[in-house]
């Protein structure tokens, strides 16, 4: 097909005004997951004020001459505080720029978009919201797991693993999650993965219950991790896995085994039983 007429069936595309503040997801890391809303706000911006979660492929993305401002909170790292990157972009926008704020995964997702966009409702800055590909999906799915499979799970919870200021979350009842019998997607849980192991197993879960860690889901450096909750901690440190990286825990990382597409495609086979279902009926 000739591209111009490719080109033509595109949606009409909202434009970004000088003076807005476009809050957008870069999803888990691959250019290719990007939404077109976030393409063409990175072809227009004046500036891109992005976090570190944000690949290089993304952010190449971005239109010539934009001015590129980095605003990443890395854990026992110095980083803008969030006030400090919630004025900027005001002042960005009362100065009449087009301010694209590039976050990783989705911005209302564990992403403080929330927070940004109050601060700009407060300030009376314009701005439009542009959801993005989260990695408690997103990369799960680079890595062959579904958030949900009905032979699996009929619920998941999606949880942070620490708080803004690095510390293990205490508003998070991990008893009562695991008492859950669903699925468990954990944000950012690496520096406390041994204490949220521990109490995920008092609220009732087998130290045999299936984890897989997601390293830098869905680019080229992405890295996988199956281990069980009862070692998880030891072997994460064992491994040198490291963050950016997404936990699920519970019986959907056993379909990984069937569903592995990016393994398949360097020639490892699939298990197309992965929860012996089929072996089941058979001698059932």
């Amino acid at each position: 097909m000739d591209p111009s007429r490719r080109n033509a069936t595109l949606p009409d595309l909202p434009a970004f005004e000088p003076g807005w503040v476009w809050l957008v997801g870069a999803g888990p890391g691959d250019p290719g997951l990007l939404t077109l809303l976030a393409h063409r706000a990175l072809g227009e911006a004046d500036c891109v004020v992005h976090d570190a979660l944000v690949g290089e492929g993304v952010l190449a993305l971005a239109r010539p001459g934009a001015e590129m401002i980095y605003a990443g909170k890395r854990g026992g790292k110095p980083s803008p505080s969030q006030p400090d990157i919630s004025n900027r972009l005001v002042a960005l926008a009362r100065a009449g720029g087009k301010v694209l704020r590039l976050k990783g995964g989705d911005p209302f997702v564990f992403g403080r978009g929330g927070e940004e966009a109050l601060a700009l409702a407060r300030a009376g800055v314009p701005f439009r919201v542009v959801p993005g590909i989260t990695a408690g999906i997103g990369g799960l799915a680079y890595a062959g797991i579904p958030a949900t499979h009905r032979d699996a799970n009929h619920a998941v919870a999606f949880v942070t693993g620490h708080m803004a200021g690095g510390d293990a979350p205490d508003g998070v009842d991990w008893r009562a999650l695991a008492s859950g019998g669903q699925a468990i997607v954990i944000y950012m849980a690496l520096k406390h993965l041994a204490a949220i192991a521990t109490e995920l197993m008092a609220g009732g879960l087998a130290a045999s219950t299936p984890v897989a860690i997601v390293s830098r889901a869905s680019t080229p450096r992405q890295r996988v991790l199956e281990t069980v909750l009862g070692t998880v901690a030891g072997d994460a440190a064992a491994s040198g896995i490291e963050a950016p990286a997404i936990v699920a825990v519970g019986g959907i990382v056993r379909l990984r085994a069937g569903l592995d597409w990016m393994g398949a495609m360097e020639g490892r086979p699939l298990d197309p039983d992965p929860l012996g279902r089929d072996a089941a009926r058979r001698t059932g």
